[in-house]
C-alpha cells in the first residue's frame, strides 16, 4: 500500500479503535449542537472538551448560519422529538465564529470577485459568509436562528467567540430559547 496523507491517521485511528465503546443511537448526552468554523485550527471537540455522544458539531466555513444549517437544526429538532421522545427542552444550539477566519478575505469585493469566478461560488453568497468581525456576525447568526419559523420551540440558541491566540471561548450572546 502507497503511503498517502492519510496514512498515519489510519494509523492513529487503529489505536483510537482498540479501545472504542461504542456510543448508542440516542439524543446527544450534552444537549448541544455546536455551529463553528471548518477552519483546521478549530476543532470544538478538542475546544470545548467534547466526548462522543456529547454534542452535534456541523462545521462549514465560518460558522455561519445557512439555509442548510437551518435545515439540519430543524431535522434534528424533528428526530429529538420523533425517535428520542424528547418534549420540551431540546437541544442548545451554540454559534461559534472566530478572529482571523479566513472568509474575512471574502469582504474585499475583488477577492470575493475572484473567488467566485474560481469556485463557481455566488458573490452574493460569499459574502453572505465572510466572518471579519466574529463578534458583530455571531449576533447575527443567533438571531438569524432565533428569528427563523424552521427552529422549534424548546431549541436555545447562544453565540460564542473563540480566540485563536489564547484558546478561550467568550459568550457573547446569552442562551435564548427561539420564539419567546
Amino acid at each position: 500500500m502507497t503511503a498517502t496523507r492519510m496514512t498515519p491517521l489510519l494509523e492513529r485511528n487503529r489505536q483510537f479503535a482498540q479501545d472504542h465503546t461504542p456510543v448508542p443511537l440516542a439524543a446527544p448526552t450534552a444537549g448541544l449542537v455546536v455551529v463553528s468554523c471548518l477552519d483546521h485550527r478549530i476543532n470544538p471537540s478538542i475546544t470545548l472538551g467534547l466526548r462522543l455522544g456529547e454534542a452535534v458539531v456541523i462545521r462549514n466555513a465560518g460558522g455561519r448560519v445557512t439555509p442548510s444549517v437551518v435545515e439540519d437544526i430543524a431535522y434534528l429538532a424533528f428526530l429529538a422529538r420523533k425517535v428520542f421522545g424528547m418534549t420540551d427542552r431540546l437541544f442548545e444550539v451554540a454559534v461559534v465564529h472566530h478572529p482571523q477566519c479566513g472568509t474575512g478575505f471574502l469582504a474585499d469585493p475583488e477577492f470575493r470577485r475572484e473567488a467566485a469566478e474560481a469556485t463557481g461560488v455566488s458573490e452574493a453568497h460569499l459574502e453572505a459568509v465572510q466572518v471579519a468581525d466574529p463578534y458583530s456576525t455571531v449576533k447575527i447568526d443567533v438571531g438569524r436562528l432565533l428569528e427563523s419559523p424552521r427552529i422549534s420551540p424548546g431549541i436555545t440558541v447562544s453565540g460564542h467567540v473563540y480566540d485563536v491566540e489564547t484558546g478561550l471561548v467568550t459568550t457573547i450572546v446569552e442562551a435564548r430559547e427561539a420564539h419567546v
